[in-house]
This record gives C-alpha cells, sequence and structure tokens, in this order.
C-alpha cells in the first residue's frame, strides 16, 4: 500500500485502465498514475475550473469541467487536442462513440473513422460533436435540469440521459430526434446502464 500524492485539492472522479488510473480533480487538472508504484505519469492542465468528470478511450482523454467546457487530450503526451466551448454552464457528464460504431463495415471502406463526443451539462442539455474538429452537431433540448448521466445503445444508435428533472429521455444519436421520455423516478437520475431488455 502506499499513498499517491500530486493533486492539490480534492479528487472528483477516477478511472481504472489496465495498468494506469486516472484522475481528475478540484486543482483544475487531471492526472495518469501508474498503478503499481503510484508515480504520476502525466499531468492535464488547461482547464480553469473544477475537473468533475474523465472518460478514456484508446489513446484519448476526455475531460468535462465546471468552466462549462469539455477537453480532449493525448493520454501519453499531456497535450491538449480540442476544447468544446458552446455549453452555458458546467459539464457533467461526457460519453463516446466513433463512426465505425454506428456504421456497417461495408459503409466504412475508404472513409476515414471519425470520434464524437457527448457532453451532459447543468445547462439541461446534451450536445454531440466532431472530437477533432471542436464543432457542435447536435444540441440535444428538452430536459428542464441538469445532465447527470449519459448512456449509450451504439447498436441501436440511441443515447439515453438522465437529469434532475426526474426523467429518463431516449434520442437517435445520428438525427438527434427525442425518441421517447420516461417519467417515473422520484427524484434525480443519477447513473444509467443500457442492458438487452431494460434500462436500469
Amino acid at each position: 500500500m502506499y499513498l499517491v500524492i500530486g493533486h492539490s485539492s480534492y479528487i472528483t472522479f477516477c478511472h481504472l485502465e489496465n495498468e494506469v488510473a486516472f484522475t481528475c480533480s478540484a486543482d483544475h487538472s487531471a492526472r495518469k498514475w501508474e498503478v503499481a508504484t503510484g508515480q504520476c505519469l502525466t499531468v492535464y492542465t488547461g482547464h480553469t475550473s473544477i475537473v468533475n468528470r474523465i472518460l478514456v478511450s484508446r489513446n484519448l482523454l476526455f475531460s468535462g469541467s465546471y468552466d462549462r467546457t469539455a477537453r480532449l487530450w493525448d493520454v501519453d503526451s499531456g497535450r491538449s487536442l480540442q476544447e468544446f466551448q458552446g455549453h452555458r454552464n458546467c459539464v457533467l457528464a461526457l460519453a463516446h462513440f466513433s463512426s465505425s460504431d454506428i456504421l456497417e463495415a461495408s459503409n466504412m471502406e475508404g472513409k476515414e473513422v471519425k470520434e464524437f463526443l457527448v457532453t451532459g451539462s447543468t445547462d439541461c442539455t446534451v450536445k454531440i460533436w466532431e472530437a477533432f474538429r471542436g464543432c457542435c452537431l447536435q444540441t440535444l433540448q428538452g430536459h428542464v435540469g441538469a445532465i447527470l448521466c449519459i448512456v449509450l445503445d451504439v447498436p441501436n444508435k440511441e443515447l439515453f440521459s438522465g437529469s434532475t428533472d426526474y426523467t429518463i429521455r431516449k434520442w437517435n444519436m445520428v438525427t438527434g430526434d427525442q425518441l421517447k421520455v420516461f417519467r417515473d423516478h422520484q427524484g434525480s437520475v443519477i447513473c444509467l446502464e443500457v442492458g438487452d431488455i431494460i434500462i436500469n
């Protein structure tokens, strides 16, 4: 057992990925750690407020912050690759998918694979971004409370968002159309998971 020291304020989220751990903090940064030794391998700096969520996908790290932005980082170098500006309040939820996830292999032949980021905010909206260009492709509106969680059902090209307005909403990932509203909760929806038959 060892004590990991590096952040200068409290840690808001932790993600374990193989032999490394990723953390984000109220000190406005995220860090990558070697699990075996506790050594800090990379520091990701650029946000100007609390970093409350991170998401790791292959060699990409996404972060969401109270500074109203999300960012894309190179995992190994710590270099900021893109900043996503457009939300009017803090970014609380993140999800990621690739064009290869939603298109048939036959339709991908000869095409560049594109990466997409989905963000949820306390401004009551969900946004879908093209990751490397930083442009917002869709703004999903309908919630009347903060978006606390997002989950993707990639095979069906559907996105689910949970909110402090006590609802879950189902959206088409491609068109941005709202498909259904689930209204039976009596409190904020803080976590979502998609199964084969039901949503928990």
